[in-house]
């Protein structure tokens, strides 16, 4: 078994409101651990889910760098399967974007009207997004691939989840990141114009991690209006 521990002081429901994000997510037939208990350890709230052996595709990708094309094509392979799924009791991804954009106070107003706006004329879908797709959350063994950390799990346009997933790619590897949006429109017949539009939405998200390192890459993403 897995033990995922919460700080002390978490409240139940961060940890019970996981865990009920995680059960939805195990509904839908994908490859993820089976949660079997919630429980308090020492005043520390914890859920209990299956041990996933194995090497994540992150480590695989340092390992073998010569075949990196091969994993960001798998990679891409299973998020379209992600997508391909429904779980109409998430939460949804629209209404958490918003929420975070409001709370945002590294931009003015009048940039966060353009966000929200920005956003309110995107399609609604109701796909399943990870949101938090990355090479590290993909567990390999010889039983096949696992996804694991769903906490950030909605429903949504997966549009928006790629649009993430290229940007934590973007931060620290922009080709790979390049290769994987190429990757994914050209797999799933979708605009890369189209994904990009995702990008001031997702940046401002990605902003309220309050990582410095992060932020002038970020603000630069926020403010472009349309990309070429």
């Amino acid at each position: 078994m897995a033990i995922k521990l919460f700080k002390e002081g978490c409240p139940k429901t961060m940890a019970l409101y996981e865990a009920l994000t995680h059960s939805r997510v195990e509904a839908t037939g994908l490859r993820v651990p089976v949660i079997h208990e919630v429980s308090v350890i020492k005043n520390r709230w914890a859920i209990h889910m299956d041990l996933i052996e194995g090497k994540t595709m992150a480590d695989v990708m340092k390992e073998d760098p010569a075949n990196m094309e091969k994993y960001v094509d798998q990679m891409v392979d299973i998020q379209i399967e992600i997508h391909s799924k429904t779980a109409p009791k998430l939460s949804k991804l629209k209404d958490k974007l918003i929420r975070q954009i409001n709370m945002l106070d590294s931009v003015d107003d009048a940039t966060k009207y353009e966000l929200l706006t920005r956003l309110e004329s995107m399609p609604k879908h109701n796909k399943l997004c990870h949101g938090n797709f990355m090479p590290e959350n993909i567990i390999m063994n010889d039983d096949g691939v696992y996804v694991v950390d769903w906490v950030a799990a909605r429903q949504g346009n997966a549009s928006a989840d790629v649009g993430r997933t290229y940007l934590l790619l973007s931060l620290r590897d922009p080709d790979m990141a390049e290769m994987y949006l190429n990757k994914f429109c050209e797999k799933t017949n979708t605009s890369k114009k189209y994904v990009q539009d995702w990008l001031p939405i997702v940046a401002a998200f990605q902003l309220t991690e309050n990582n410095p390192a992060e932020r002038d890459l970020l603000m630069k993403w926020v403010n472009v209006v349309v990309y070429e």
